[in-house]
């Protein structure tokens, strides 16, 4: 049996998880960002040519990839985020079950993986609890617009391509509407800690 409590903290972009990261490492929690698992694994040779033959090779240059172009061809439509999804997902699980394991060793009992495609990726399933956040879409294109430095219209997009709030509602532990401040989301999230 294991002995540490692993979280699994979801939600469409834009929603606050980044923030809430910072409470959990507040509250003791190691943390493991599947974002910054991503940006690792770009790096991978094999991953870089996986990319080039199904988005294009002109997103290689000098032995890296341009994020920004991936992102626009990535993220056009469903297929085309699926197609991203099963090129990331399997490389992604894997360096986050030898980082899992790494905390693991230390002896860490706390873990928050924070992880937008937690569902996606099929990792909820190992997680002792499940949380999404969730918040109106317009808060939510305001952040990602500030966020990523791009229009709403490609932040509209993004949303439209992701599970909806009502899937996150019905499959998480817990979920928590991020709609007012950070003060609130801090209170609402200290209070959900103490709890679980």
């Amino acid at each position: 049996m294991r002995k540490y409590k692993l979280v699994g903290l979801t939600g469409r972009t834009g929603s606050g998880k980044s923030a809430a990261r910072e409470v959990f490492k507040n509250n003791g929690y190691e943390i493991i960002d599947a974002d910054a698992l991503a940006r690792e694994v770009i790096g991978d040779k094999i991953l870089q040519s996986d990319i080039a033959a199904y988005f294009g090779a002109d997103l290689l240059n000098n032995g890296a990839v341009d994020r920004k172009k991936l992102s626009k061809r990535a993220f056009k439509d469903s297929e085309s985020v699926k197609t991203l999804n099963a090129v990331f997902h399997p490389r992604i699980t894997h360096l986050f079950i030898e980082k899992l394991n790494a905390f693991a060793r230390s002896g860490a009992d706390k873990i928050l993986f924070d992880a937008p495609q937690l569902f996606e990726a099929k990792l909820d399933i190992i997680c002792d609890i499940t949380l999404a956040f969730i918040s109106e879409d317009e808060k939510r294109i305001k952040r990602i617009t500030e966020r990523d430095g791009i229009t709403e219209e490609m932040a509209k997009s993004r949303l439209e391509i992701q599970l909806p709030d009502s899937f996150f509602i019905e499959n998480c532990d817990y979920y928590i509407e991020n709609n007012s401040t950070v003060e609130k989301l801090q209170s609402d999230l200290e209070e959900l800690i103490s709890r679980i």
